[in-house]
């Protein structure tokens, strides 16, 4: 007897860290990008988890409208910094960049990662956000040139990519959500059937993260265990 198939998923994201990430799942996917204005400024900067939901939902939406996911189940993220209850988004310019990274050195901010699952049968995704506070190491200017040098910080929420070893978290909060992919809530919204669509066959091929993370991280995080189940 064949096997079932699974859920056919779209990320609508190019970024490469989402791509490895969310291949830790063991689900098939493809990939594809859209644009959607990002409004930091309206009613929900003064709610950044609603905000980066909101960002996210608009995303997997425009992802359908235009095509991208056919049958498909669309994964979309979108990730804010804030700091002193001020939402940062990506720099605009170089000085800007310099700047949030000056404003940024020494301190610990949050980082809010919006997620958006739409089932292609739902005109509204299901939606939530997932918050890690991040300690950001002292930069002097020459770490901030460094890390400049590498060419990444334009594509970055607060002009940096924690893989960039600029920041720490700690071991029961969620580095890949810093990352842009909150890896383990999203594994448990699919298993405990946040999307409809997203059924039994599915939820068996699907693997914990747990272990490719920790591995890569070279680390036991406390936070997965509480949050993967099974």
């Amino acid at each position: 007897m064949l096997e079932p198939a699974t859920k056919p998923i779209v990320l609508a994201s190019q970024s490469p860290r989402r791509r490895r990430l969310l291949a830790w799942l063991g689900l098939p996917f493809s990939a594809t990008s859209v644009d959607t204005p990002e409004d930091l400024t309206g009613p929900l900067a003064f709610d950044p988890p609603a905000l980066a939901a909101h960002l996210a939902a608009e995303k997997a939406k425009a992802a359908r409208d235009h095509g991208h996911a056919g049958n498909a189940l669309v994964l979309c993220f979108d990730t804010v910094v804030v700091l002193d209850n001020r939402i940062i988004g990506k720099p605009s310019s170089v000085r800007d960049a310099w700047d949030m990274l000056r404003d940024l050195s020494g301190r610990t901010h949050e980082v809010v990662t919006g997620v958006a699952i739409l089932c292609p049968e739902d005109d509204e995704p299901e939606t939530f956000s997932a918050a890690t506070p991040v300690r950001m190491k002292h930069l002097a200017d020459a770490d901030i040139e460094a890390w400049m040098a590498r060419g990444e910080f334009m594509g970055c929420a607060g002009a940096y990519n924690i893989e960039g070893q600029v920041a720490e978290v700690d071991l029961d909060q969620c580095y890949q959500n810093v990352a842009g992919l909150p890896l383990c809530h999203l594994y448990a919204a699919l298993a405990g059937g946040v999307a409809g669509c997203f059924g039994e066959a599915d939820r068996s091929a699907m693997t914990s993260p747990i272990s490719p993370c920790d591995a890569a991280l070279n680390r036991t995080c406390r936070l997965g265990p509480r949050l993967v189940r099974g």
